[in-house]
């Protein structure tokens, strides 16, 4: 080899999102690596490790055929959308795609027709791959992205075009099936964008978070490096881990790469289990079927897990693990679904779309390893200890590390290696989260005597009730713990003398009876009487309705209550009690 050509594969040697699809193929070729349930029609598809890099590198020449054109640092490479379930097509785009230098943007396909049709355009998408049964949204928004996207690809498990107002539709399956089954991947340089994340959008138009492979890349070495030193409590099971664990990939791959997911499970070379999308049934009948041992769920899954009436029909005793993001996990909902699932234990966790979204975890310290459960679980349910690799601090207005003493809060702030360096071309909000040498979350937390994290709310959903703060995401949190509530959502209602008063929206587990007083009474015996609240943080309106609302990603929808207050308010009972 050249001698020159020596630092370019040392110290310069580039860290690429091909290195994690590399190893399954080279080791375990002739394994089943990719198991993808259609979640319509129920059929299954396996592929071998071998076979599913051969479609990939059937994928990425008929990008190259498109005229995708990939990208360096400093220039993006063509925007490649997906409109897509969690399918195998969509993971060998998570690949074909950045692989080849491109950039793929997961369109979160919950967001409103509005949002998505923005997100299309600004992001300047080349190209878009559509699932079969997404296609009709794809059709309402035609008219706004038809300027704007060259090429429509088709993805389905059925042979065939369907009748559609979509021009020159091309088959995903008859695009690839002729090409060669290597490519030659290039080496990037590990700067070269790899994908833009989109917000959710919920207080103005989404913002799209970019994301080089070096920033992927390193942000699922820590994630593992972790999982690699995770004090494990004498009461869990440790089987079926590292290579062995069976994943099941249920957050969505359009929100924030399927929580890191696609990435970490390939280079594992465990065996990836696709759902398409979330049903109850489905995922049970996936787990029984696949002995499937970890997840990722959103609390509002755990919650329908426990509504379902068929849930002790099923064997899911090899799950042993489960990951809970998109929101807190209330103590409560973890005992409940652990009492269901003996062998199954729930942890907390926090991202968001710009952290990638590896941020803080829920972490057993050494010392607590021989804790008794109850005590481990009160530990599992905070927001937890900062990634391995990552800054954390939760710092007060003048911008100074609050005390560890569990009670002060400030804003959590993050740097590190794997946070968005910017949102794409909009340097303006770009600013208003980076500044001062940290980027800004706007979560509201506070750290405990340990060093954990535990979050007390957003900033714009802390409710201000005359010059104290009331944290809503500690009543919700205590609300849950109650055997008759299966979810319940705490926002502020305006109050002409204390500016804003809580107001509890709670839903009742299936089969239980309970009323307004007894949601208050639950919270003066378990929140006011053992210290963790104060009896004036008490809500002072309880609703009790079937549903609560929710984003597009599982998360309590508080911007809705409070758009349709009138509603809610109509059947809240007033709940105030006067001190004794």
């Amino acid at each position: 080899m050249d001698a020159q050509t020596f630092p370019e594969f040392s110290t310069n040697y580039p860290l690429l999102l091909t290195t994690f699809m590399k190893r399954p193929v080279r080791y375990y070729p002739d394994q089943i690596g990719v198991v993808y349930r259609n979640h319509v029609s129920g059929e299954y598809q396996r592929f071998t490790w071998r076979e599913w890099h051969q479609r990939v590198s059937r994928l990425a020449h008929a990008l190259q055929q498109l005229g995708i054109a990939g990208g360096q640092p400093g220039r993006l490479g063509d925007r490649v959308g997906t409109m897509s379930y969690n399918t195998h097509r969509h993971l060998e785009l998570y690949y074909a795609v950045p692989c080849s230098g491109a950039v793929l943007h997961p369109i979160n396909i919950r967001l409103s027709e509005e949002h998505i049709a923005y997100t299309i355009e600004h992001a300047h998408d080349s190209v878009i791959f559509v699932d079969d049964v997404v296609l009709p949204l794809l059709e309402n928004i035609y008219d706004r992205i038809k300027d704007t996207v060259k090429t429509f690809v088709y993805m389905s498990d059925k042979p065939g075009l369907p009748d559609t107002r979509i021009p020159n539709l091309i088959e995903y399956e008859k695009l690839i099936a002729d090409q060669p089954a290597a490519f030659d991947w290039p080496y990037l340089h590990e700067d070269t964008i790899a994908t833009l994340c989109y917000t959710t959008g919920t207080t103005g138009q989404p913002k799209g978070a970019t994301f080089s492979h070096r920033q992927l890349y390193l942000m699922t070495l820590h994630g593992m490096a972790r999982q690699s030193i995770a004090n494990t409590p004498d009461f869990v099971q440790a089987e079926r881990l590292g290579e062995n664990a069976v994943p099941m990939l249920n957050t969505p791959l359009f929100h924030i790469h399927g929580w890191g997911s696609p990435f970490s499970t390939v280079f594992s070379a465990q065996k990836v289990v696709l759902p398409g999308t979330f049903t109850v049934r489905g995922f049970c009948e996936l787990v029984e079927r696949e002995k499937v041992t970890s997840v990722g769920i959103v609390p509002t899954i755990a919650a329908m897990l426990l509504e379902f009436k068929d849930f002790d029909q099923y064997d899911l005793s090899s799950l042993v693990n489960v990951g809970v993001g998109g929101g807190a996990l209330p103590l409560g909902l973890k005992t409940k679904l652990e009492k269901a699932l003996p062998n199954f234990r729930a942890s907390s966790g926090y991202g968001m779309t710009e952290t990638a979204p590896v941020a803080i975890g829920a972490f057993v310290k050494k010392h607590m390893v021989g804790w008794s459960k109850e005590a481990i679980d009160e530990v599992m349910v905070k927001t937890g200890l900062p990634s391995l690799g990552l800054e954390v601090e939760v710092m007060d207005e003048h911008g100074k590390p609050v005390p560890w003493d569990n009670q002060t809060v400030g804003e959590i702030v993050i740097r590190g290696p794997w946070v968005t360096r910017e949102y794409y071309q909009s340097p303006d909000k770009t600013a208003e989260v980076w500044y001062d040498g940290w980027f800004h979350t706007g979560d509201i937390a506070k750290v405990d005597a340990e060093g954990f994290v535990v979050i007390a709310d957003r900033l714009k959903d802390v409710i201000r009730s005359g010059a104290e703060m009331v944290p809503t995401v500690l009543l919700e949190n205590l609300i849950a713990m109650a055997d008759f509530v299966l979810e319940a959502m705490v926002v502020g209602v305006p109050d002409p003398v204390w500016g804003e008063k809580p107001m509890a929206v709670v839903s009742l587990r299936p089969g239980m009876q309970a009323t307004e007083d007894d949601v208050i009474d639950f919270l003066e015996e378990h929140g006011v009487q053992t210290g963790k609240i104060t009896k004036w943080m008490l809500p002072k309106l309880v609703a009790i309705t079937p549903d609560l609302p929710k984003t597009s990603v599982g998360k309590f929808n508080k911007k809705a209550v409070r758009e349709n207050l009138a509603h809610y308010l109509a059947f809240a009972r007033d709940t105030a009690r006067q001190p004794a």
